[in-house]
């Protein structure tokens, strides 16, 4: 398509935003700063609070990574953005509504619900997702644990990735170490009375494999009061004669190369017999969860790769003796209302950002960004240039999209009529300024999270 210099002349193309985390705005962003077709964006997201996984993924302490939110405002506060929020797509609003308002929707949920071990004992109490311990600290606001019951002193993290070494983290912290971040305060006070003090990490293939990052990992390292220890024999490898021991390791990545210089400088650390322990054991799988009411133990067998790579267990088994474990074995996608949707793959169907039907055809005027588009990889960063291949696949549909006529009221009338109690970006500036003022309060921080639905209602007069 040409550039029109007469474009601001045009009817603008009213976009709908499905999820108001990092994809989601990275899309609205992009469709604001190109200047070929004139836009209105309606951010819609069933929380009252914007940004997603940022607000809701990121570890209090990563107050950095956190920093990305003063990017994503910028996108809320562009004149041609409307941010919608308490209204959940698929239960408050339809396909067929956002049909009459807008000329495409951009599918950015994200990938929501954990994977399962798929081993027994995984539904036993003090079995719990790290989606749910997340959510928790976090201070989702449909998060249902008051606390977890932190009173086991030994626990299994089961997963190699950055989420895995976040909940690692957070309970081999002190309190104190949290208390200026943006954590919860009944979180804080259950963390403050947790009687945690040693933690495994399971991860059932080895360094090489992990999907966790060097800064990440040395976050987990330079923790005081933590003695953080890994097996030598686990970490001694000899990169020269990787690629014939294993073929899918034959090009060893440089971050792959930075984790085992780290992990290896680890293994020749002394211990200091600090509180709280970390182990790190590679070449680990749950095979079971053991307990009747609870749990009290964890059943492990050791892994190895055979001359093909894949990876097998060696017979030898090992029983931890913990009493909670916490498994963070990925994400996955569910499915939305009236979208197709790919029950292995478990994401939304696509080519190019464009959703796809049973058939392999286009579904005019839908889109799709983010882990629902791509699955639950990639780091924050990853979903903006994701978001702006979807919206470059928009923009050259601009045309087709303009043969409807949407009205651009009947968001609101459709709303309305529902008797949908909505909230909008100065709500969220309400939260915003509350949380701010609670932190306050408690002498803690710039920010002190409210976790639960009547503080949020509260703040914006719904209750």
């Amino acid at each position: 398509m040409t550039d029109q210099p007469d474009a601001q002349d045009e009817t603008p193309l009213r976009v709908a935003v499905i999820g108001s985390g990092p994809a989601g705005v990275y899309a609205a962003d992009a469709l604001t700063r190109q200047r070929r077709v004139p836009v209105r964006v309606d951010i819609v997201d069933r929380l009252p609070t914007p940004y997603g996984l940022v607000r809701y993924g990121v570890a209090p302490d990563h107050t950095k990574i956190k920093g990305v939110a003063r990017t994503l405002r910028r996108v809320l506060e562009h004149p041609h953005v409307r941010f919608v929020g308490g209204v959940e797509f698929g239960t408050d609003l339809t396909r067929a509504d956002l049909s009459r308002s807008h000329h495409a929707v951009v599918y950015a949920t994200g990938a929501s619900v954990d994977r399962r071990m798929g081993v027994p004992g995984e539904d036993l109490p003090g079995s719990v997702a790290a989606t749910d311990f997340v959510n928790w600290y976090c201070g989702h606001p449909d998060n249902q644990w008051e606390d977890f019951g932190l009173d086991a002193e030994e626990v299994a993290v089961v997963g190699a990735g950055n989420v895995a070494l976040d909940v690692v983290r957070v309970l081999a912290k002190t309190a104190d170490e949290l208390r200026h971040t943006d954590i919860p305060q009944t979180v804080l006070e259950a963390l403050a009375a947790s009687r945690v003090r040693t933690i495994h990490l399971l991860a059932r293939r080895g360094p090489l494999q992990a999907k966790f990052t060097a800064p990440e990992l040395r976050d987990l390292l330079e923790l005081p009061g933590v003695d953080v220890v890994v097996r030598a024999e686990q970490v001694d490898i000899d990169l020269t004669e990787i690629g014939t021991r294993s073929p899918e390791l034959r090009e060893v990545s440089r971050a792959a190369r930075t984790n085992l210089r780290l992990l290896r400088e680890l293994a020749e650390r002394a211990t200091e017999g600090r509180p709280r322990r970390v182990e790190l054991r590679f070449w680990t799988r749950p095979e079971e969860i053991l307990g009747t009411d609870r749990v009290n133990g964890l059943r492990v067998e050791h892994t190895r790769l055979d001359p093909q790579g894949r990876l097998e267990g060696t017979g030898e088994h090992e029983v931890l003796d913990v009493g909670m474990v916490l498994r963070s074995v990925g994400y996955v996608g569910v499915p939305l209302e009236g979208v197709p949707f790919d029950s292995g793959a478990r994401t939304v169907p696509h080519e190019a950002g464009r959703v796809l039907d049973a058939h392999g055809r286009p579904v005019p005027g839908d889109y799709v960004a983010g882990w629902i588009k791509r699955g639950a990889t990639g780091v924050i960063g990853t979903n903006k240039s994701d978001a702006a291949g979807t919206v470059r696949a928009l923009l050259e549909d601009a045309p087709l999209l303009r043969a409807s006529v949407p009205d651009p009221v009947a968001l609101e009338r459709v709303l309305d009529d529902r008797g949908l109690r909505h909230s909008d970006y100065e709500g969220w500036l309400r939260i915003d300024t509350a949380e701010a003022g609670h932190a306050a309060d408690l002498d803690r921080g710039e920010r002190v999270k409210f976790r639960d639905w009547d503080a949020y209602r509260r703040i914006l007069g719904q209750d």
